[in-house]
């Protein structure tokens, strides 16, 4: 790697960018003219209940702090257009974490949320308001150490040819823009793509296999939600973690299956697209390989983690887009989750309002107008997270400056 950087100069970088090297371009998503956020007035907050017990919420509030004390104190975070630093980001989720512990009730929890907090609501997709909410798991999948017939996928970690490149460095021009890509003839190209990765064995002498899995379609999936667990056939299981990608755009195999009318649009989860997949095995190839991104994972001790590398909570923690939404954030929920029964159908949709920690981003989640929820790793985890598509509000909350004196 230190190689690979020592080739690289500005021209290279101009070359890359300007003469077809755009494809591994990482482009930030366009700058929001107006704030992700706007401040509400009192006579314009939701009615604060939470649906679960505060054990949860109680877990990630304390992540978020741990996130937040590990950052610059005067770090400064972005509500609207306000700015709070990290320090009063920690002090705002102690005071809130303090008064859940007594277990108020709804309507003393409003009160103490009116007399104590500012809210800001998102201003949500083409500012109306309205975010369209969708949900995350962590899959689970059979794999073993060692390749065989049985185990035949490699998950791979980090390839040796592989670069990131801030191009910020180079020139303030470029600020927020990186590529990722490989050397080759002295100059740099983009990375491999899903098609060449899994028909032509790209990555052989340069990519080490972190476990070899069972299943190809499962692997798939986990490379979309990010993390997961391997359950080895030693008896051992692993945490994996997303480290980095190919730079490829993401492009969604259910548009895909949409645009080209095998299933619709009304129809669609994750569980159809499966389904799909698993009655029309001849077209796998083609299906997969529309989505050129491709997903490199690492080890960890523990799982799954989010971007800010703590631990993430079932139904607490939320992905949202990082550059424009304030990190480890308390925030307040509104929209509705699906109840299966039994046999693991889903019976009704339910009102779902709650507390949720700002912990996790993806790449497809862009904008104010978009949130995505971690369920957790169970069966209704992945049944809520590959039905979940339900429009809602989002809104943050962060202690009144004046309030300050009463948290010390």
């Amino acid at each position: 790697m230190t190689r690979f950087y020592r080739n690289i100069n500005y021209f290279i970088v101009i070359f890359v960018l300007f003469a077809g090297g755009c494809a591994a371009l990482k482009k930030e998503p366009s700058v929001i003219k107006k704030a992700a956020l706007t401040k509400i007035s009192p006579s314009k907050y939701p009615v604060f209940a939470d649906d679960m017990f505060y054990d949860g919420l109680e877990y990630s509030i304390c992540k978020s702090i741990s996130y937040l004390q590990k950052v610059p104190s005067d770090r400064t975070f972005m509500f609207g257009e306000d700015r709070f630093t990290a320090d009063h980001l920690i002090k705002s989720l102690q005071y809130f974490l303090t008064y859940i512990q007594a277990k108020p009730s709804k309507h003393d929890l409003n009160r103490f949320i009116r007399s104590n907090f500012w809210i800001y609501r998102s201003i949500g997709g083409n500012g109306s308001g309205n975010v369209l909410f969708t949900g995350y798991y962590e899959p689970i999948l059979e794999g073993s150490l060692k390749q065989s017939d049985e185990f035949s996928f490699p998950l791979y970690a980090w390839p040796d040819d592989l670069a990131v490149i801030n191009l910020s460095l180079f020139s303030p021009e470029f600020s927020g823009k990186k590529i990722i890509g490989r050397c080759f003839k002295n100059t740099v190209v983009p990375y491999y793509e899903r098609r060449e990765i899994e028909l032509q064995g790209c990555l052989e002498d340069t990519a080490e296999p972190i476990a070899w899995v069972k299943d190809r379609v499962d692997l798939f999936f986990l490379q979309i939600q990010g993390s997961g667990k391997i359950y080895l056939n030693n008896g051992k299981t692993i945490n994996v973690h997303y480290h980095t990608s190919n730079g490829r755009p993401y492009k969604s195999v259910g548009n895909y299956l949409i645009e080209k009318g095998k299933i619709p649009r009304s129809e669609m989860s994750m569980q159809k697209i499966r389904a799909y997949l698993r009655d029309n095995p001849k077209e796998l190839d083609t299906i997969l390989h529309y989505n050129p991104s491709y997903v490199f994972f690492k080890i960890e001790d523990d799982g799954p983690l989010g971007c800010l590398d703590v631990k993430l909570t079932p139904g607490r923690s939320i992905a949202l887009d990082r550059k424009i939404f304030p990190k480890a954030a308390l925030a307040f929920i509104e929209t509705k989750k699906p109840l299966i029964d039994g046999t693991g159908k889903i019976h009704i949709w339910k009102n779902y309002n709650r507390f949720v920690l700002n912990q996790d981003t993806g790449g497809a989640i862009a904008g104010p107008g978009r949130a995505d929820i971690f369920f957790g790793n169970d069966i209704y985890a992945e049944i809520a997270a590959g039905h979940m598509q339900h429009p809602g509000k989002l809104y943050f909350l962060i202690l009144k400056p004046d309030a300050v004196d009463r948290t010390n």
